[in-house]
């Protein structure tokens, strides 16, 4: 290894170069005092001031990509999920269904399904929902595929919720939270997202958790000096008061909406429009089949509740009438009655229509269930009255089997797809034959200074003929009484 000069030598070497009054001076300059081939590997790299104050950039941290191909190849990391369920009735067939559309849901989310697993039990564990010896199982599933969340296909209590995040060590979440997270991607409108977020706060509401000082005194308690007299209100406590005062706001900014749909409904009414409604189940076709009869336009994606804002578009049926043809939010099983409740102003399309039109996915394994989840909702907003066709979509993609089951089953039923256009035409004259008509039937002369009556015959009844004479306009119409009333000034001579 070699040394380098020792501070006498340089001194002796100093010395010899220059007079005793110069060696200070020597000393003191760098270029002089400062040999390479001496000091250079002593001392090592050499900087300027401005170097050494300057900002110095590394190479080899930046992470930005210069390839567009990196970029391509780089995906988005998604949340690695397992899936759990409770079998408690029904077949095994039914149980792997269930656990079927949670995972399309999970999907829906943003999710990376990873496995799902289902327990056969009388009903779910009070405690873990699957048990202590499956939750430690489940356990070691989630070790093995590397996930991060738990999804579960029922509703957790805040207790249960807890208990298995202690045991599985990732978190946990339940059906009702995923359906609840959909709606908040999805939701468009102000007042569909107003309705997400009450739904949202209501379930979180019971299920709010601290920790630590989380849960300590805020203000208050005791005698105390200056500064600490206040409500003594626990943070969770203050949590929960701030999260009821939102919904109440957020309830009376959804009466306002309401109020502002009431009057359009209001104004339909008046004008005697009559009014259908599309429900049916999540992803059974209703937006397509809302462009297929009115050309709206509407987001059509095959993906679980794609669409949540309802559309209110006008029609015609091929006899001439108008009628309005509303889009409602898609249904599911066991839907979360928090959106059930929040969503009721907007389910009330439903409630208040003439006719609905019940979309039913011809190609699903079990499309009955899909009727009797529909069904249990409707019959929640109240609209059991109101007459049904339960429209079985997809039928270019279903089972042969399956249609002539649901078409046997159910009485009023009509096969169609929405995307070619089968049995279209055939739904349209249904559609025409079913919602109510005007309740009288009067021949008028009409004068041609009066061509408002006509058009109000045209737009609020059915017009059986119309004929132009010499002295005016001879319908033959089929109106509502009040119109009647108006236009019973102008009946023929001969019809009196």
């Amino acid at each position: 290894m070699t040394s380098s000069s020792s501070p006498s030598q340089d001194t002796k070497r100093l010395a010899h170069a220059y007079p005793e009054g110069l060696r200070a001076d020597a000393l003191m300059e760098e270029d002089v005092a400062w040999s390479h081939e001496i000091d250079g590997e002593r001392d090592g790299e050499q900087f300027d001031r401005s170097e050494r104050a300057a900002l110095r950039r590394v190479v080899g941290l930046s992470t930005e990509l210069e390839d567009v191909t990196e970029v391509e190849y780089r995906q988005l990391r998604l949340e690695r999920v397992v899936l759990v369920g409770v079998w408690t009735t029904g077949t095994a067939q039914d149980a792997d269904n269930s656990l079927a559309e949670l995972a399309a849901l999970a999907e829906t989310a943003g999710a990376l399904v990873l496995d799902g697993v289902i327990q056969r039990r009388d009903k779910p564990d009070a405690a873990t929902y699957i048990g202590s010896g499956k939750a430690a199982e489940l356990r070691d599933i989630v070790l093995e595929t590397g996930a991060d969340t738990v999804i579960c296909d029922g509703e957790l209590s805040p207790g249960q919720l807890i208990q298995l995040e202690d045991v599985v060590k990732v978190k946990v979440i339940d059906r009702t939270a995923l359906i609840l997270d959909i709606f908040a991607q999805h939701a468009k409108s102000r007042e569909g997202k107003a309705q997400v977020a009450l739904a949202q706060m209501q379930y979180m509401l019971p299920r709010l958790r601290g920790w630590g000082q989380s849960l300590s005194r805020q203000m208050g308690g005791g005698r105390g000096g200056l500064a600490t007299r206040g409500p003594g209100e626990t943070k969770i406590e203050t949590d929960r008061r701030r999260i009821r005062e939102k919904m109440a706001k957020m309830r009376r900014e959804i009466a306002d909406m309401k109020t502002g749909r009431e009057i359009k409904r209001q104004e339909r009414r008046r004008n005697k429009v009559p009014s259908v409604a599309i429900a049916g189940y999540t992803n059974a076709g209703k937006s397509s089949l809302l462009n297929r009869l009115t050309g709206a336009g509407v987001l059509v994606e095959n993906a679980l509740f794609a669409t949540l804002d309802p559309t209110v578009r006008r029609a015609e049926t091929p006899s001439g009438r108008l009628y309005t043809l509303a889009d409602t939010v898609g249904f599911v099983r066991h839907l979360p009655h928090h959106l059930v409740e929040a969503f009721r102003s907007t389910m009330e399309e439903v409630g208040d229509s003439d006719l609905i039109l019940h979309v039913v996915d011809g190609s699903h394994p079990v499309p009955e269930e899909q009727l009797a989840a529909v069904r249990e909702v409707i019959r929640d907003v109240g609209a059991t009255d109101v007459p049904e066709i339960v429209v079985i979509n997809k039928a270019d993609a279903a089972d042969p089997l399956v249609l002539q089951r649901l078409l046997r089953v159910e009485k009023r039923s009509i096969a169609v797809s929405a995307r070619t256009g089968q049995g279209i035409q055939e739904l349209l004259a249904l559609i025409d034959n079913d919602l109510p008509r005007p309740s009288v039937e009067i021949e008028v002369l009409v004068p041609y200074t009066h061509g408002k009556l006509v058009a109000r015959a045209h737009t609020e009844g059915e017009v059986i003929s119309e004929e132009h004479t010499a002295e005016g306009t001879l319908l033959k119409v089929r109106v509502h009484e009040e119109l009647a009333a108006d236009l019973a000034p102008y009946t023929p001579v001969s019809a009196a």
